[in-house]
């Protein structure tokens, strides 16, 4: 499919980019894989493209007793291993001068006495004017001590202040209702919510950024997104690898709170929300909530109708996994949007690891014409629903299938594929999640980060699922490496005279 795309200069051109203010990136466990392999190619891409501000710092705080010469010697082994771009001398060069490292222990008030020595140090070289944005790239046990030690410090200003500090908090974001409303808790005791900046980072990803923009800016497609024409959404998140060394992680997870609670229920919503009244924060994630609100609320009797668990061939082998384990590793779920515009559309989720292929997407399968085209039925039959894919990952894009008639003589109709792929029409991969809302955040804008009422009631939504999976511990079906989970997925959709979209 050739596309033509508007270039920067054209009627249709871009606005110029929001710069963000000066400030530092103080990272909380500077030296853990995270930010190796995500945060720093991440601002290192930045700084590349000169996104980031000319008055920049960044501090990494962690328990190993680096020096910043050994902080920033490990930081350009992530880079050269991780960054998209891979890693040019004079782009590091520049960018390196920035980079400091403080050890110490997170419950030591004497580490944030550090810090605030450190940082004031940094506003007087790099000119940052007292903005702060932390990063807590740490458990979630280890919140409590580090925001005490922050707002002990004085290191967490008020929203009206001068200068500004934010904190981005990674997920998980609790394993249950319970530990999330104490986690917001906790947040909620030493931060404003407009400081707060929860982040997942399906949300950063170009594609699923790009399912807003497709809907709202498209005025073919907005019309026919709803009950009348959609028979049935599936979104599918696959993964081909395994648990790896992150047995003991996963074992107090599973798919259910890794994948779904968070990853799923987050796309569901932008593809079901209404349109916003406008592109603020909250506006955006006030439509988000109405979604969540309007999940039809799973019961016991409902629920082994509804949910099919499922865990891989081997996935008891893994380390730190006990050997009578009933975590899943799949799950596949029919939800339903008790709404005006979605009533009586089922949205099919799946999510599961070591299958078949590594792919994110999700399609709308549109309703199938009436058995009356030309009064020949039997062609009726044959011809296939249309169907709307949006690909979040990998080969990232939008397909959309039509019937067309086959040239010849007889009148035959079959299916056709138009597809657009970022890589040919945009020249190029597109950036990584963790660029998009890293310089999100340090403008301040929360646009693709959650908020604690969404968070909760997301939580809400899938703790009787989970309540009712522990209450009825039954022994779980296994799928080989080779398939797209057990057969009982496949019998969840066919009960309803559909299947699963397997790419």
């Amino acid at each position: 499919m050739t596309l033509r795309i508007d270039v920067p200069g054209g009627l249709h051109a871009p606005p110029p980019a929001l710069e963000p203010p000066p400030c530092v990136v103080v990272v909380f466990g500077a030296t853990g894989d995270l930010t190796r392999r995500k945060l720093v190619p991440a601002l290192y891409n930045l700084a590349s493209c000169g996104h980031l501000p000319p008055h920049f710092a960044l501090l990494g705080c962690a328990r190993r007793p680096w020096s910043a010469d050994e902080f920033r010697a490990r930081l350009r082994e992530g880079v050269s291993e991780f960054s998209r771009t891979g890693i040019r001398d004079p782009a590091w060069d520049a960018l390196a001068p920035a980079l400091d490292f403080v050890s110490g222990d997170f419950a030591d008030p004497a580490t944030y006495t550090l810090l605030r020595e450190r940082l004031a140090a940094l506003d007087a070289a790099h000119g940052t004017a007292g903005n702060r944005l932390f990063y807590l790239a740490v458990p979630p046990d280890e919140f409590r001590a580090i925001l005490t030690g922050l707002h002990a410090a004085g290191l967490i200003v008020p929203p009206d202040a001068p200068a500004f500090s934010r904190v981005i908090v990674e997920k998980p974001f609790g394993r249950s209702l319970v530990t999330a409303h104490e986690l917001n808790t906790l947040v909620g005791s030493v931060l404003d919510e407009s400081q707060t900046f929860r982040i997942d980072h399906y949300l950063g990803k170009e594609t699923v950024q790009n399912i807003m923009v497709f809907r709202f800016a498209n005025s073919m497609f907005e019309p026919l997104w709803n009950r009348k024409y959609v028979d049935h959404v599936q979104i599918t998140a696959a993964e081909t690898v395994g648990v790896g060394t992150r047995g003991r992680f996963y074992e107090s997870t599973g798919v259910l709170r890794d994948i779904v609670q968070n990853h799923l229920l987050e796309v569901l919503t932008l593809c079901a929300m209404e349109p916003p009244n406008s592109g603020h924060a909250d506006d955006v994630r006030g439509e988000k909530l109405k979604v969540l609100q309007a999940l039809r609320q799973p019961w016991s009797d409902t629920v082994p109708l509804d949910v099919v668990l499922g865990q891989y061939d081997g996935y008891r082998a893994e380390p730190d996994v006990a050997v009578d384990s009933r975590t899943p590793t799949f799950a596949a779920m029919r939800v339903f949007v008790d709404n005006w515009r979605w009533q009586g559309v089922p949205f099919y989720l799946r999510a599961g690891k070591r299958m078949k292929k590594r792919v994110t997407e999700v399609s709308f399968h549109m309703q199938p014409i009436p058995l009356s085209l030309f009064g020949d039925g039997n062609l009726c039959e044959h011809v296939e629903p249309n169907v709307l894919t949006l690909r979040i990952q990998p080969e990232e894009g939008i397909q959309l299938s039509f019937s067309s008639k086959l040239p010849g003589h007889d009148f035959t109709v079959a299916p056709v594929v138009m597809d657009m792929k970022y890589v040919e029409s945009f020249g190029g991969e597109p950036p990584e999640a963790y660029e998009r809302l890293l310089l999100d955040a340090m403008r301040g804008d929360a646009t693709l980060f959650s908020r604690r009422d969404a968070v909760e009631t997301s939580w809400s939504w899938i703790q009787p699922i989970l309540d009712y999976c522990e209450a009825n511990p039954a022994a779980l079906p296994t799928y080989g490496a080779d398939s797209w989970g057990p057969a009982a997925a496949d019998r969840l959709v066919q009960h309803d005279r559909r299947q699963w979209r397997n790419p």
